[in-house]
């Protein structure tokens, strides 16, 4: 089912009219633009970075490490994956992975700027894409699977996405989501990034819970590392001034294949049932009721 996204009323089709105020969807860069007032700036991210994102992610140990740990945790939970929608896909490298595990589904990805979407679009062309507000996503009912990917921390109403999200998924869906955790490990990154929060266990599982969820799986992840990434971050709080955000990700070869087989070995961890206590990030696995709480 389709949902207006400024007044909630029921539409024929993602491109139509809503009959009761009027709104459409645009045209914004060659995309269905549900938001197309934050196209190309706001959204607590910055525009600009997504070119930048693209040309380190494919090779960095912390993206490609991510991504193994994902497509597992979708083939263990949602083998049978036919719909697909992912928040905030940015350059698509998630749902690149994502469309050749499972090259039979139906893929959506959204964003909230179109500079994003443009990236993401030459990833996976088989995909759908859509410039949305994630706090006002326009499907109900409609999918088996949403993804949302180090988004949540970017938006003050993360309450309202997850909400959202629970709506757009199919009673039995599945929702997945990683968010950086730890207030401790705030640094200038976090601050570079636009993080609203750094999130800890009890509450991200709260807000999701209070979405309408049950919790399935919930690890923190880059553990093993987390030494490391403490010192770095400790480092960037003291020389704020000198601070490259890209740094982290341009590393000597070496070393980037070293720490990706350290996440490889946290990986297998993960993967015989250990849920990891502490770690710079936190993947959550939760689920739709099988029956829907708004019959």
């Amino acid at each position: 089912m389709t949902r207006c996204a400024a007044c909630d009323a029921v539409v024929p089709s993602s491109t139509a009219e809503c009959p009761s105020c009027g709104f459409a969807p645009s045209m914004v860069d060659g995309f269905l633009a549900y938001a197309p007032q934050f196209a190309h700036q706001g959204g607590g991210f910055d525009a600009d970075a997504f070119a930048q994102l693209a040309a380190l992610e494919e090779g960095n140990f912390w993206f490609r490490s991510r991504n193994s740990l994902l497509l597992w945790a979708l083939r263990k939970h949602c083998s049978g994956l036919r719909r697909y929608l992912e928040i905030g896909c940015g350059t698509g490298y998630v749902l690149q992975g994502v469309a050749a595990a499972f090259p039979a589904a139906q893929l959506s990805g959204t964003e909230i700027f179109t500079n994003g979407l443009r990236f993401a679009s030459r990833r996976v062309p088989r995909a759908s894409f859509l410039q949305m507000d994630a706090r006002h996503i326009p499907f109900e009912s409609e999918y088996d699977v949403v993804g949302a990917f180090d988004v949540i921390e970017h938006i003050a109403e993360d309450e309202a996405v997850l909400a959202q999200a629970w709506r757009a998924l199919k009673p039995g869906g599945f929702l997945f989501v990683t968010v950086p955790q730890h207030r401790w490990l705030w640094s200038p990154s976090d601050d570079y990034a636009h993080h609203e929060r750094r999130y800890g266990k009890a509450e991200l599982h709260a807000k999701v819970e209070a979405a309408g969820f049950g919790i399935v799986r919930s690890t923190s992840f880059v553990s093993l590392l987390l030494p490391f990434l403490l010192a770095s971050r400790l480092k960037s709080r003291n020389d704020a001034v000198a601070y490259d955000p890209t740094a982290e990700m341009r590393i000597p070869p070496f070393l980037n294949a070293l720490l990706y087989g350290v996440m490889c070995v946290e990986k297998g961890l993960i993967q015989l049932g250990l849920s990891l206590p502490v770690g710079g990030s936190r993947l959550l696995v939760a689920r739709k009721p099988e029956t829907d709480r708004s019959q």
